[in-house]
């Protein structure tokens, strides 16, 4: 094997034909003879080029709706060989195998076909074998042949052989045998899981997962980790899919962070009411719905004024030129909205460093889908928490039932405390958190800590009273003990929603019926650690 090896024949064999015709004609020019099958042969003879069809090749027709075609000793053979072993270079001869010194292959769409919601028997025939087969074949002999399998490789390929008059690098075979690999491994991976979604295992035997990368970060969570951020083809409305209109590159903790707020406004439909989350190290430090979004963002913004500097702001409608001016009054890392309008991103475009992101819609919240986390020697997965409460499904507990409009903030509260770290504690007034205590071991702390926030932040405005004052209260969990109950209480809370399911809810009870507090139990839990 020597470093550089000449490219003479190739195999091209795609489903998606962006670029066919400009790189085959690159080849041809080179001189490289070339192999196709089917609509790709097609297309470069269209273009006036000189194909030979696999088929002439290995003497057999494509047959089973073209689920036979490339699975030949000929075409095997004339990847696998190495060109290097007098054993090989004989076979060759004696069968003549020809070999294929450049794979050009793209994948049967099974990824889109998952997108659009296929039915099983339309995915099974998106499921490709001689694609994945010759790619893996390929890739493992890249001492010889190189192997493309993306589009955005082509350009790449055709540098380097400009660069080495014909023949490409060692190096350079590894590198694209390495995203092959990455291909049919992301590629079975979608299989995989769809199919076990498809006949309800829950947890199969093995589960892979793959990512394409978007981006390389400058660092991790802190300077000292390196960090990527890759895509899962899901094409879920949120960071990973937004368009970046402005400002410098996102980091590790923006993206993080901007997944939290934008998934936590999506709980509010935009066809209801505007909503704004401005969110704190994947906390909010403010959720609020308004007549107008400029309102929802003022009143998101006066639950913490302080830990809102610095913050993520996501917006379930289009971004507005007024709540842009807003906006930008204080220092904001990233904002993220399903769009925004011309105005609005020319009053951003003054502060260069602040990211606009927007998006095609709102994730749906209460779509089917897997959260994956990490640990020593393994990986937790789970069905991502789409957990959702209406009026019907509460119990009232206590001698005082909650009024209407004490109903709606419960609501309210239940949904922002779904997205806060445990022990969660949300204070809400007139749709609008007024204090939020996150991720404490005990959920008296969280208790204490929303209520000191909701003191503070009324100082701050002049106030005279707590803002939690008149608020309702969640708990993402049950109050073990009465002992947070009776801080909210005694911080001006008039209601609780809460799950229920303690040993001691009784006690709960009785402690909230003597503070005159109205609690109802939802029968679900939210834990977000």
């Amino acid at each position: 094997m020597t470093d550089l090896y000449p490219v003479r024949r190739a195999l091209l064999s795609v489903s998606d034909k962006t670029g066919l015709v400009d790189l085959g004609k690159a080849l041809a020019a080179r001189g490289v003879e070339l192999l196709s099958t089917g609509g790709s042969a097609k297309t470069l003879r269209d273009a006036g080029l000189e194909v030979k069809d696999v088929a002439d090749v290995t003497g057999f027709p494509e047959m089973m709706d073209g689920r036979v075609k490339t699975l030949h000793p000929k075409v095997h053979g004339g990847l696998l060989a190495l060109r290097d072993n007098d054993e090989h270079v004989k076979a060759m001869a004696d069968h003549d195998i020809g070999g294929i010194d450049l794979l050009i292959v793209n994948l049967y769409p099974f990824e889109a076909a998952l997108a659009r919601g296929a039915q099983y028997d339309e995915m099974i025939e998106n499921i490709d074998i001689g694609g994945p087969a010759m790619i893996r074949a390929s890739a493992k002999n890249h001492g010889f042949v190189t192997t493309v399998v993306d589009v955005e490789d082509y350009d790449a390929l055709l540098a380097e052989l400009e660069a080495n008059e014909g023949q490409t690098s060692y190096a350079f075979r590894q590198k694209l045998a390495q995203i092959a690999y990455a291909r049919t491994g992301a590629y079975d991976a979608a299989v995989s899981n769809w199919m076990a979604d498809a006949i309800g295992d829950a947890a199969p035997r093995r589960r892979a997962f793959a990512g394409t990368i978007k981006q390389t970060l400058r660092y991790g969570e802190n300077p000292h980790q390196s960090a990527a951020f890759y895509t899962d083809g899901s094409n879920r409305p949120g960071v990973a899919t937004a368009t970046q209109h402005q400002g410098k590159e996102l980091s590790y903790n923006n993206i993080n962070d901007t997944d939290a707020a934008f998934e936590l406004v999506a709980e509010f439909d935009p066809a209801e009411t505007p909503a704004v989350a401005i969110i704190k190290h994947a906390n909010p430090c403010g959720v609020a719905k308004g007549a107008t979004l400029l309102d929802a963002y003022k009143n998101a913004f006066d639950c913490d004024r302080t830990s809102a500097f610095g913050g993520i702001v996501a917006l379930n409608q289009a971004l507005d030129a007024e709540t842009a001016e807003a906006i930008v009054e204080i220092f904001t890392e990233v904002v993220i909205a399903p769009g925004a309008t011309d105005e609005a991103k020319a009053i951003f475009a003054k502060k260069k460093n602040l990211r606009l992101l927007t998006t095609d819609g709102l994730p749906n919240v209460l779509e089917a889908s897997h959260t994956v986390r990490q640990v020593a020697g393994g990986l937790l997965v789970q069905n991502k928490d789409a957990g959702f409460i209406s009026l019907d499904d509460l119990k009232v507990v206590t001698k005082v039932a909650p009024t209407e409009e004490q109903l709606k903030d419960m609501l309210f509260a239940w949904k922002v405390a779904k997205h806060v770290k445990s022990n969660a504690i949300v204070y809400v007034k007139d749709q609008a958190t007024v204090g939020v205590g996150a991720g404490q071991m005990s959920r008296l702390d969280s208790a204490l800590i929303a209520a000191a926030k909701s003191k503070r932040m009324a100082e701050a405005m002049g106030l005279d009273e707590s803002l939690a004052v008149g608020s309702a209260v969640a708990s993402d969990a049950f109050f073990p003990f009465a002992d947070g109950l009776l801080e909210a209480a005694a911080a001006g809370a008039t209601c609780v929603i809460q799950p229920g399911g303690s040993m001691r809810d009784q006690e709960v009870i009785d402690a909230a019926d003597e503070a005159g507090l109205a609690m109802v139990f939802t029968g679900m839990r939210h834990f977000r650690h």
